[in-house]
């Protein structure tokens, strides 16, 4: 893999499944992540579970990640993904805050214990047969300690961090964003780092690189309103690539009905919510679609709400990345 100026996709709950993944891997991201899977789940696998890992042929190279706290049950869902094909990376998650995976060990709740998530990272490197493998982690618990979270990961048979620049306990508030700790790690570690956390435009793309000195950069909530951010990212622009919205939200829908059947409908109402932000009667919108459950009606009121959505700048140089993105 190449760590200059690395751009991933981050893992979203609810979010970054395949039909989603396909609409972002167009604007030139590097990595595409899984949501992440429990290894539980992968365990005592259901359909549900294994649809979770499928992949597009465009993602290359594709990341699912993974969490747990149990090693048996770690090392033997890391056997059922050694039987699946195209998967490069196996990514473990130490940054999830959700009480239901915190509060049980799992996600960032390993922060409290960093020899066992060192233990849990040799025993996916010693089990799995893929490529790579890489750990998510945040700064701390429940206090910033990013030193000694990177002393110990130099410790561990991974290929790369991603670091989220705040707490457990920070959650999601901007303003306890730290990109000086994110830094203090890039200087510690002895593998490349991809910063993470509040990257919303090439500028801030620009200005974290600076700050952290990271190898790369993974971007998640902005992305889902804004898919081509990458693009802009590895243009430096704030420019809109060659897209009509209306039709990349169709393509996307279509995507999700063709992958989920008719309850994609309902699962595609939260894309159009971030969608439809910053137009003009986004609520009346987001009403009407949160009481659809038929794929006629609900590609028919996208195409009516979208229709004027056409942004636009030099089609070539976006016909030239996608080329590269596949």
């Amino acid at each position: 893999m190449d760590f200059d100026n690395l751009l991933m996709l981050a893992p979203l709950a609810g979010y970054t499944d395949l039909p989603f993944r396909k609409v972002v891997k167009k604007f030139g991201v590097d990595v595409t992540v899984s949501e992440m899977i429990s290894s539980h789940a992968l365990v005592y696998a259901n359909q549900k579970t294994l649809k979770m890992v499928q992949k597009s042929p465009a993602e290359y190279p594709y990341s699912v990640q993974i969490s747990g706290s149990k090693e048996d049950i770690l090392k033997r869902a890391v056997e059922v993904l050694n039987e699946e094909e195209g998967i490069d990376i196996i990514d473990f998650n130490c940054g999830c805050p959700a009480p239901k995976v915190a509060n049980h060990g799992n996600g960032s709740g390993l922060l409290k214990d960093l020899s066992q998530l060192v233990k849990m990272l040799k025993i996916i490197k010693e089990t799995t047969n893929k490529p790579y493998t890489s750990v998510k982690v945040r700064l701390g618990f429940d206090k910033k300690i990013p030193n000694e979270i990177a002393s110990a990961l130099n410790d561990a048979p991974v290929d790369f961090v991603v670091v989220h620049g705040r707490t457990r306990n920070d959650g999601y508030k901007k303003d306890r964003i730290d990109y000086q700790s994110i830094a203090q790690m890039r200087k510690i570690l002895k593998i490349p780092l991809v910063a993470n956390g509040e990257i919303d435009s090439a500028k801030k793309a620009k200005k974290v690189l600076e700050i952290t000195g990271a190898n790369g950069l993974m971007i998640g909530r902005a992305a889902l309103s804004s898919p081509w951010i990458f693009w802009q990212i590895k243009n430096n622009t704030d420019a809109i690539p060659v897209v009509i919205k209306k039709e990349l939200v169709l393509e996307h829908f279509d995507a999700m009905v063709d992958f989920y059947g008719e309850r994609g409908v309902v699962m595609f109402r939260k894309n159009l919510h971030a969608y439809a932000k910053g137009h003009s009667n986004a609520s009346e919108f987001r009403t009407r679609v949160n009481a659809m459950v038929s794929s006629e009606q609900m590609r028919e009121e996208i195409g009516n709400f979208f229709d004027e959505g056409i942004f636009e700048t030099d089609l070539p140089l976006l016909v030239e990345l996608n080329k590269k993105s596949v």
